[in-house]
């Protein structure tokens, strides 16, 4: 911790997506109710999921995880985020800003392996359907969202030490919604080779390689459904259409971020707003809107609810 208590700067200051204030006057409500309807959405797909017995299933868990995460991981910075296109002076404290990049790592390791989880589910439901309830059952649920929470937990821990520890003697800009590691590294007062190679190797890999499971599964997937011609064979294309509609909007950022994350990208900012913002929103609207079993259950739970207001 020598370094650390050598660090000069207790604070840094977030530039955020524009310089405009009327730009960020008109983001400031966009971004209010995307953020409330992402937790709204994500806590209502919980609830649903874990008081419903209709949906005590093994791809309904895994969609209940995914949610809180994604409700989790939309809060660790965006109400800072939001709060800030008001504010005129926008500084976060130098432990808030490390807090930050540890929440943004776990939650984001944690999202990559449940999503390969449920890529998992699904091929195992299309591909080995008869064998699905053996090999998918509670106790594997359980350990793949143990392992998903573990891995966010490695996947940050072995990051984080390497950066708070570097002496920061200014400047404390961080061009950025929220502090990141590539961001908040550059700003240290010593050469950072090492620990950008550490960030590659880390962030940068494990997007990677998470990302090419997610192609191959539903790549196999896919031909599975179309050498199996079936009555549902539509509606699960559409599904797992979906489905990648998110994996490359999530994973697609977090490449381009991590794999070349020192060469100044200006983009990077915009990028980071899609799965911190944008990411989070979709599975409510997926889950929810293009599910039948989910809209059913839903619209019982707020029958129940309903009808117990009017009991009291």
């Amino acid at each position: 911790m020598e370094n650390f208590n050598q660090s000069k700067v207790s604070e840094f200051i977030l530039l955020g997506l524009t310089s405009s204030q009327h730009i960020q006057f008109l983001l400031f409500p966009l971004f209010s109710i995307i953020y409330v309807v992402t937790v709204l959405g994500n806590l209502l797909i919980v609830v649903t999921v874990f008081s419903t017995p209709n949906l005590k299933t093994p791809m309904y868990f895994l969609l209940g995880n995914l949610s809180f995460v994604d409700m989790t991981l939309a809060s660790f910075a965006t109400p800072k985020m939001i709060a800030n296109l008001i504010r005129k002076h926008k500084t976060i404290s130098f432990a808030g800003c490390f807090t930050q990049i540890f929440l943004l790592h776990l939650l984001g390791g944690v999202e990559m392996v449940l999503l390969v989880s449920m890529a998992y589910d699904r091929y195992v439901a299309i591909c080995k359907p008869l064998h699905y309830m053996t090999i998918m059952n509670k106790k594997v649920c359980v350990l793949l969202v143990l392992t998903s929470w573990f891995s966010g937990l490695l996947h940050s821990g072995i990051q984080i030490p390497f950066v708070v520890n570097l002496p920061f003697c200014g400047p404390n800009v961080v061009d950025s919604i929220f502090c990141d590691l590539p961001l908040v590294t550059k700003l240290a007062c010593i050469d950072t080779y090492i620990v950008e190679i550490v960030i590659v190797a880390n962030s940068g890999m494990i997007s990677l390689s998470c990302f090419t499971i997610l192609l191959i599964s539903y790549s196999l997937i896919l031909i599975t459904i179309k050498n199996h011609s079936s009555t549902g064979q539509s509606k699960a294309r559409s599904t797992l259409t979906a489905h990648i509609t998110v994996v490359i909007l999530f994973f697609g950022p977090c490449i381009f971020i991590y794999i070349w994350p020192f060469s100044n990208h200006s983009v990077d900012k915009f990028l980071a707003v899609f799965y911190t913002i944008v990411t989070p929103i979709l599975n409510p609207i997926i889950y929810t809107l293009r599910n039948r079993e989910m809209k059913t259950a839903m619209k019982k739970l707020w029958s129940v609810f309903v009808g117990s207001k009017q009991v009291t």
